[in-house]
C-alpha cells in the first residue's frame, strides 16, 4: 500500500511538473503572434510606436543623394476582441497618429509640444478590422482585413507630409511556425494594400501595394525572444506614374513582462530601393492581452 500510493505521489509530482513546465514553455510572445486568434472575450490592445528617419534617398535611377533630415513618426493603436466560441473570428479597431519633420530637425523634434513650423501632427486615420481563421485545419494560417479611412484634409500642406490622403483596403496574410522545443519560432506575413481616392489627393492613389516578410526568433527563455527579420516593399501604379519599392532588414527582441503585458524592440535598416527614402526605423511597442 505505502509502496502504490508512493507510486501515486511520484506519477502526480511529474504530471503537474510537465504541465508547468508547458505553461512556462507557451509564455504569451511564443503563443500569441498575429497568426493566433483570441477565445471569446479576451482582449488584445497594442500599442506601437515607429519612428522612421531619413537623410538620404534614391531616386528611380539608382542614384543616392544626401536630403535634409526627416522625421516620421507613427503611433498606432490596435484593439482586438474574441468573438466567436472556436476561436476563429476577432473584430478589431485601428487608430493612427502621425507627427512628421522636415528642415534637417533632429530625431526626437517629432516629440516636440506646440506648433512648430517645421512639424505637422494629428490623427491620422482609423480602420474597422477583422481578423479571422480561414481554415480550421490551419489554426496558425490567420487573415486580417481593414479599411482604412483618413481623417485630415490635405495630404501636404506647407511642405509638410502627413500621411497618405485616401482609402486603403488593406488584407494581412499571417502564418508562423514554433519548433516542438520552443526555442525557435518563424512567423511570415504577406501585406497587401489597395490605395484609392480622389484623383491627385495622395501620390498612392491608384495603387497596389505588396509587403512580404519574414521574421525568425530565438527564444533563450520562454519570457524573453530575440528575432531578426527582413521586409521587401513594393507600390505597383495602376494608373499613376509612380512606382516605388524598398528592402528593409532589422532585428530587436521581446520581453514577457507580466502573464498580461509584454514589450517589443525592434530596429530597422532601408538598405536599397527605388524613388524612396534610404533610413531607419526605431520602433517600441506594448501588448496586453486580457480575458
Amino acid at each position: 500500500m505505502k509502496l502504490l500510493l508512493t507510486f501515486y505521489c511520484c506519477c502526480l509530482i511529474g504530471v503537474l511538473y510537465a504541465q508547468d513546465e508547458q505553461e512556462q514553455v507557451l509564455s504569451n510572445i511564443q503563443t500569441y503572434t498575429p497568426s493566433k486568434l483570441l477565445s471569446k472575450g479576451q482582449w488584445d490592445i497594442k500599442w506601437f510606436n515607429n519612428l522612421y528617419t531619413e537623410t538620404k534617398s534614391i531616386n528611380d535611377r539608382g542614384s543616392r543623394f544626401t536630403i535634409a533630415r526627416q522625421n516620421f513618426f507613427t503611433s498606432s493603436l490596435d484593439l482586438f476582441n474574441g468573438v466567436s466560441n472556436n476561436n476563429r473570428l476577432n473584430l478589431g479597431l485601428l487608430l493612427e497618429y502621425r507627427s512628421n519633420t522636415n528642415q534637417g530637425k533632429n530625431i526626437l523634434a517629432p516629440f516636440y509640444f506646440g506648433n512648430r513650423p517645421y512639424k505637422r501632427s494629428g490623427l491620422s486615420s482609423i480602420a474597422p478590422a477583422l481578423k479571422f481563421v480561414p481554415f480550421p485545419q490551419f489554426e496558425r494560417f490567420a487573415i486580417q482585413t481593414a479599411f482604412s479611412i483618413p481623417l485630415f484634409q490635405n495630404e501636404v500642406e506647407d511642405g509638410l507630409y502627413l500621411d497618405q490622403k485616401g482609402y486603403t483596403f488593406q488584407n494581412r496574410f499571417f502564418y508562423d511556425y514554433l519548433a516542438p522545443n520552443g526555442v525557435v519560432q518563424i512567423y511570415t506575413e504577406l501585406n497587401t494594400e489597395l490605395n484609392f481616392g480622389e484623383d491627385q489627393a495622395s501620390f498612392a492613389n491608384d495603387s497596389f501595394r505588396l509587403t512580404p516578410g519574414v521574421f525568425v526568433s530565438y527564444f533563450p527563455s520562454p519570457n524573453t525572444t530575440v528575432l531578426v527579420l527582413a521586409q521587401h516593399s513594393q507600390l505597383i501604379a495602376i494608373e499613376n506614374s509612380l512606382n516605388q519599392y524598398f528592402t528593409a532588414l532589422g532585428g530587436g527582441a521581446k520581453f514577457q513582462l507580466t502573464r498580461a503585458l509584454n514589450l517589443e524592440l525592434l530596429y530597422t535598416n532601408f538598405i536599397w530601393g527605388e524613388s524612396t527614402g534610404l533610413g531607419q526605423t526605431f520602433n517600441l511597442g506594448l501588448r496586453g492581452l486580457f480575458n
